[in-house]
């Protein structure tokens, strides 16, 4: 569950933000970018992150949990008229 964002995002932000430093600093280039992405990947591997597509899966798996659970309450009313009755 521990998913962590696809690289070529993350690679793309750390370049973004190492174009972000004033042009002066920006000699450092390479070396900024490569400690952005470290930086960023510490971060997200810190915070429990799903990919959309786990997330799209478990929804589904609780969607059916709650279908299974709705028929099952249904089944335990009819059960329980059907014995209030007799």
């Amino acid at each position: 569950m521990n998913e962590v964002p696809q690289r070529p995002q993350i690679d793309e932000l750390a370049r973004q933000l190492a174009d972000a430093v004033p042009k002066n600093l920006r000699a450092l280039g390479e070396d900024l970018e490569r400690n952005f992405r470290s930086l960023l990947m510490a971060g997200f591997e810190r915070m429990d992150l799903v990919t959309h597509e786990e997330f799209d899966l478990q929804a589904a798996v609780l969607e059916r949990t709650r279908e299974k659970l709705e028929a099952l309450e249904s089944r335990i009313s009819q059960l329980e008229e059907t014995g209030a009755d007799g």
